[in-house]
Parts: structure tokens; C-alpha cells; sequence
């Protein structure tokens, strides 16, 4: 078997195999013998027709198809491997030439694990940001608490901000409604800004039984384009105004919460909560400024059917967080105010850098021979099999060899990134 190689690109190579008369020969034994087990001649059961004899009655155009097809897929593989070359999906083979028993010439071209020259990982030069919790942070918490335990009185007034209102709405824009512009007995919180500037301060000073229209513009930067920095205009109806009376931020409210006496107690754990919060947020943070440096001192190329691979996994993604919705990934555009193709755009460089951030941490993983012990594995597995016991069909996945190997990889590639963290 000769070979030549040619590179289409860092991720894509094609290489040209000739097969010679040996090689064929080869390989039409192996074609005659498959195709004598159907053959049928008397005083032989089927399957059991010796080869030479069933030559004679098998069509010689038949026994060349098989055999090129046989010889094919024996040699593609070997022309990789002989080539150093790691093909990550199944060739696709091009026959160029074939004169049967005589020789064979054929194409393979595949997508391929490319070279990556790894940088210096060590001292990348990032920063690992400090763990802060301020008495802001703090005083958010307790006033999400204070607002828990707040009560509600149906007030006969005209609302003001800190109130909670039920109203019913319409947007309209040109005059004719908009997609998610109206509701029906919304419950609106008056001062929470969760609607766009000067729809919540319009409804302020209005009573109810109110009926009012608000002239609005949406923000620049909305995130529907069909609205952004577009005039509309609200038709509102108010029907219940409700004044919130938030306890107040004391030792009894503290002793609602759970086993504090104080509210200093409160605070105390309240910041112990945060700090590890966003221990762990700065953590991950550090992790991924680390690869994506680690990525720019690499020389590193996504290939092709890795990133449509994570294209196709983000998607998925958003269409199972919007079917839980009752939405469709339409909806999810609509919401995101960006046409298919603007989408594709943008998820194409998320799935490129994870593409190059997965093949760095799996060289660097090589080159310093870190594995995960098949101990380390089975714990794990036998730790998602507690936490998912309820759960048949996520037990008899579990069984699967290649969702260990997934699993495998995870922990490999976390046990990567804390030795990234520790050569800092």
C-alpha cells in the first residue's frame, strides 16, 4: 500500500491510497468467502459451499464491489495510523480509480485531532480576583428577607412606589400590539424596575378602577431589536393596590429565620453564605481565565465537526430550557431581538473556544500524565447513582460504559485545571 498525504487545512487532511495486485488479491479471498455463504449448490448446506466452488456460480461484478469495498476499509484506517494521522469522524472515500485483481486508487479525506504546540502554562499572568462581601451585599439579602416576610393590606389610595399592584396592560406599537406587550392581572411590584423607565412611575399616583395611557420609549440597548429605542404606548387598567409592610430588620426577625438570637447573628452567617458563594464563583472565574490564556500561548485549531458538534450541544441546551417554558428557539430569538443567523454567529465563537480550550487541557493533561484511578471513577458513578435513585432511566444510563468514560474525561479535566491552578 502506497500513500500520500496532503493537508487541507490544520484540522482536515486528505490522503491517496494505491492499492496493488497482492493487496486486491488479498481482499477478493475474503470478498468470495462472504459471498459463497449465501451461494446454494446440491449436496451442500448452505453456508457451507467450499470457496473455490462457489466462485463459479458467484457474479464476478459482485465479487469486485465487495472485494474494492472490503480492501477500502481495511486500508483506510491502517493509512491513517501509518500516517499519524487521528481521524475524529469516518472518512469519506472517493475511489478514483479500481481495475479489479490488478490495482486500486482511492481518496480519504477526514477531519483530524490537530497539533497543538502548548504554551508555557506556568505563570500566565492572571489574576485571581479577591472574595468581597460588602454590607451592601448584606443589607440586599436582608431586605429579600424583610420583603418575605412582609405583609400585604389592599389599601383604598392612589399607589405609590414600595406598593404592589394588579393590573391589567397593553403594548402597542403603531397602534396595533406587540408580542409580550400585554398581560392579565399582573402583579407588578412598584419600584422593582422590572419593566422598562417610566412604565412602574407611571402607574404612581393612579387609583384604582384607573384606566391610562403611557407613552413610552424603549431603551437603545433592549434586548428585542424590533423595540429597541422604539415609541410605544402602554393602555393600562388598575385593579388592586396593595401596601407592602416589611418587618423590621431586628433580633424577632432574625429569630424567624432560624436558630439566631441576634440580629448580628443574622448578618454573621448571612456574609459566611456569600463568602462562599462567591468563593466558589471566583474559583470557576480563575479556571477559565487561566485556559482562555492558556489558549492565546498555544498554537491551536478548532476543527470544523468539533465546533458544529458544540454549536449543536448549545442549542439543545437553550431549546430544552425553552420547551420548559412551552417555548420554541423561535421564541428564544424573538426574545433575544437577533435573527437564526446572528445567533449562529455569535455561538459559533462560544463553541470555538470551547472547542480550543477542551484540546489544550487534553494535551496538557498527556504531556504531565494526568489520570483519574477507575477506584476514583466507580466513587463517583456510586455517588450519582444516590443522587439520581429516584430516577430509572438515569440508573440504567449510569450502566453505560461510554457515560463512564464521560465521566472519566470530567474528572480528568477538573484534576487538569487544579494542577493549572497550582503552577501559578
Amino acid at each position: 500500500m502506497k500513500t500520500t498525504v496532503k493537508k487541507i487545512s490544520d484540522t482536515r487532511v486528505e490522503i491517496k491510497v494505491t492499492l496493488d495486485k497482492k493487496e486486491l488479491s488479498e481482499a477478493k479471498k475474503k470478498a468470495i468467502e462472504r459471498l459463497s455463504k449465501e451461494v446454494k449448490i446440491p449436496g451442500f448446506r448452505k453456508g457451507k459451499v467450499p470457496a473455490d466452488m462457489a466462485e463459479k456460480h458467484l457474479n464476478p461484478n459482485d465479487v469486485s464491489q465487495v472485494a474494492l469495498d472490503i480492501a477500502v476499509r481495511t486500508a483506510v484506517p491502517q493509512a491513517f495510523i501509518s500516517n499519524k494521522q487521528n481521524p475524529l469522524v469516518i472518512p469519506e472515500v472517493s475511489v478514483n480509480k479500481y481495475a479489479p485483481d490488478e490495482s486500486a486508487e482511492f481518496t480519504a479525506t477526514a477531519d483530524i485531532l490537530p497539533d497543538v504546540k502548548l504554551g508555557d502554562f506556568k505563570k500566565l499572568g492572571v489574576k485571581k480576583p479577591e472574595i468581597k462581601v460588602s454590607e451592601k451585599d448584606i443589607k440586599d439579602v436582608l431586605d429579600n428577607i424583610a420583603s418575605a416576610y412582609a405583609e400585604k393590606k389592599v389599601v383604598k389610595r392612589s399607589a405609590k412606589l414600595g406598593d404592589e399592584v394588579i393590573i391589567d396592560f397593553t403594548g402597542k406599537k403603531d397602534g396595533k400590539p406587540f408580542d409580550g406587550g400585554s398581560a392579565h392581572d399582573y402583579t407588578l411590584a412598584l419600584g422593582s424596575k422590572s419593566f422598562i423607565p417610566g412604565f412602574e412611575e407611571g402607574i404612581v399616583g393612579h387609583s384604582v378602577g384607573d384606566k391610562f395611557d403611557l407613552d413610552l420609549t424603549f431603551p437603545k440597548d433592549y434586548h428585542a431589536e424590533n423595540l429597541a429605542g422604539e415609541k410605544v404606548v402602554f393602555e393600562v387598567l388598575l385593579k388592586q393596590i396593595s401596601e407592602v409592610v416589611k418587618p423590621k430588620l431586628d433580633d424577632e426577625l432574625a429569630k424567624k429565620c432560624g436558630p439566631f438570637k441576634t440580629i448580628d447573628d443574622l448578618k454573621a452567617d448571612i456574609k459566611k453564605n456569600l463568602s462562599a458563594q462567591n468563593e466558589h464563583k471566583v474559583a470557576e472565574k480563575y479556571k477559565d481565565d487561566l485556559v482562555e490564556a492558556l489558549v492565546k500561548k498555544s498554537k491551536v485549531s478548532a476543527p470544523e465537526i468539533l465546533i458544529s458538534d458544540q454549536m449543536r450541544f448549545i442549542k439543545d441546551d437553550i431549546n430544552r430550557n425553552a420547551a420548559a417554558q412551552g417555548l420554541k428557539f423561535e421564541d428564544f430569538l424573538k426574545q433575544i431581538g437577533k435573527t437564526e443567523e446572528e445567533w449562529e454567529k455569535e455561538a459559533r465563537k462560544v463553541a470555538e473556544a470551547r472547542v480550543k480550550a477542551s484540546l489544550v487541557l487534553q494535551i496538557l493533561a498527556r504531556d504531565q500524565k494526568i489520570t483519574v484511578a477507575d477506584d476514583d471513577v466507580s466513587a463517583k458513578i456510586a455517588e450519582l447513582r444516590d443522587v439520581y435513585k429516584k430516577s430509572p432511566e438515569a440508573l440504567k444510563n449510569l450502566k453505560d460504559p461510554r457515560v463512564r468514560q464521560d465521566v472519566k474525561n470530567r474528572m480528568t479535566i477538573e484534576k487538569t485545571l487544579e494542577f493549572l491552578v497550582n503552577a501559578q
